[in-house]
């Protein structure tokens, strides 16, 4: 299931050239970012998650056993790092004597200021943010990340009906607030 390419990776790195880990960040700093991102819904969220995963990927690449694609491997790290982001930061709201609301400060270097509309974007991530968290994660993973049920059933632990049924109330609930 892993391709050629990172199997080479993998075993350069795991025999001690530690550059083949530098190809690795290469090939998946992205992807990993993207989807922290959308998952946490902010920069500095995302950067965290993306240290955190490289960490992960850096100290437990001795562990992937190649019965799964090295991305899916990722992606379920990424996913988890990403829960546990958007728990510490409810936790903070809950315990915060700040008023300031950093995702206000944060929103005006939204990377989607290039898009064309921007304002569609501003809406549905408005609407990412009210869904429940299992229906946020299954939807992000197949329109953002392209991903199957199957891959996302392997990466979350969930039967890929439950993911099936998240993803249908999320795209009900955003289809509903007038975006298409």
């Amino acid at each position: 299931m892993v391709n050629d390419k990172d199997f080479d990776l993998i075993n350069r790195f795991r025999s001690g050239d530690e550059s083949a880990f530098n190809d690795i960040v290469r090939e998946y700093q992205k992807i990993i970012y993207w989807h922290a991102l959308r998952m946490t819904g902010n920069h500095m969220d995302a950067d965290e998650v993306t240290q955190q995963v490289l960490i992960v990927i850096y100290q437990k690449i001795s562990s992937f056993n190649f019965k799964s694609s090295f991305a899916t491997w990722i992606y379920s790290i990424v996913h988890t790092r990403s829960l546990n982001q958007i728990r510490k930061n409810k936790l903070k709201k809950i315990f915060s004597f700040d008023d300031i609301n950093e995702d206000k400060l944060l929103s005006s270097n939204n990377i989607f200021e290039s898009f064309e509309d921007k304002e569609k974007i501003e809406k549905l991530n408005k609407v990412l943010e009210t869904l429940p968290i299992k229906q946020k994660e299954v939807f992000i993973m197949r329109i953002f990340d392209q991903l199957t049920y199957e891959e996302i059933s392997k990466i979350t632990g969930k039967s890929v009906g439950g993911l099936k049924a998240n993803y249908f109330h999320a795209l009900k609930k955003i289809m509903e607030a007038g975006i298409d």
